[in-house]
């Protein structure tokens, strides 16, 4: 069955596949990004570029609002937007501190609010937040990025048992290690929030390690994401979660067995690989 969905963050990486690969399924797709332009190529597929910020009350609610007034319904939505501002908490500024929880948390909470009315009275839909292994474990100058992500799971846990009765299902998706863009942004961020404080000498050795990281093979494909979001939208009877992409269930296995301090050891001495 064709379904109307709507895919954030949809300018590059995890979302743009998303999107691609939907459209390709024969479902309508609208997808969303604060750069439209960086869309274009997707528009050859029949997907709808909008212009939205999550960040932006009267964003949200003109993208749903033109989605719902064009389709009559959303069957289906995929929270995907975020970003990721690495370092200690004392010198990562409050401002972008809070800005991130915008982004990844309550922009993300806010469009659920948005579609779920109209959800709730077709009787059926399907909400995928986009989580991350990052949502169960914390690693070294990750802090609030974590903080946020093990928002999105919380709230997640308690939307899918809130909206159950309604026909609406909730998942989550849990990457690992994808070869995006975001592992780059992320070191950059540690390196800028690092520089002239006492983390210098840590922060700038751990946002290479970051960056080399990114920079190998071992990384999986967005497309190893996507398959699991469309298995969530598709699937007769979702899972709660899906866990893919690089070092997923090792990082999680060995957060389970480690002791805490054998944990923070590994990882302040220089773990080669951040999620």
């Amino acid at each position: 069955m064709t379904k109307v969905i709507l895919v954030t963050g949809a300018s590059s990486g995890i979302g743009f596949d998303a999107a691609e690969a939907f459209a390709r399924q024969g479902h309508r797709v609208y997808a969303a990004a604060r750069r439209v332009e960086r869309m274009e190529p997707l528009k050859a597929l029949g997907v709808v570029p909008l212009r939205m910020d999550v960040t932006d009350e009267a964003s949200l609610e003109a993208g749903v609002r033109t989605v719902l007034e064009a389709e009559g319904r959303i069957d289906a939505l995929v929270n995907n937007a975020g970003y990721g501002y690495f370092g200690a908490i004392e010198n990562v500024p409050l401002e972008e501190a809070r800005r991130q929880l915008e982004v990844n948390v309550f922009g993300l909470a806010r469009l659920c609010q948005l579609v779920i009315p109209s959800m709730r009275e077709q009787g059926s839909g399907r909400i995928v937040n986009i989580s991350s292994v990052a949502g169960k474990t914390v690693l070294y100058f990750g802090g609030w990025y974590h903080v946020s992500k093990f928002s999105v799971e919380a709230l997640s846990d308690a939307l899918r048992m809130e909206l159950k009765p309604f026909g609406i299902d909730v998942s989550m998706i849990e990457p690992g290690g994808i070869k995006t863009n975001w592992g780059i942004i992320a070191a950059d961020h540690l390196a800028e929030s690092s520089k002239g404080t006492p983390y210098e000498a840590e922060g700038l050795r751990e946002s290479e390690t970051m960056r080399k990281a990114y920079s190998m093979r071992l990384l999986s494909n967005p497309s190893v994401v996507t398959r699991a979001i469309s298995k969530a939208v598709n699937s007769r009877r979702p899972r709660a979660r899906y866990r893919v992409g690089f070092g997923a269930g090792t990082l999680l296995f060995l957060h389970a067995i480690l002791p805490t301090r054998w944990w923070d050891a590994l990882f302040r001495l220089g773990g080669k690989f951040k999620f």
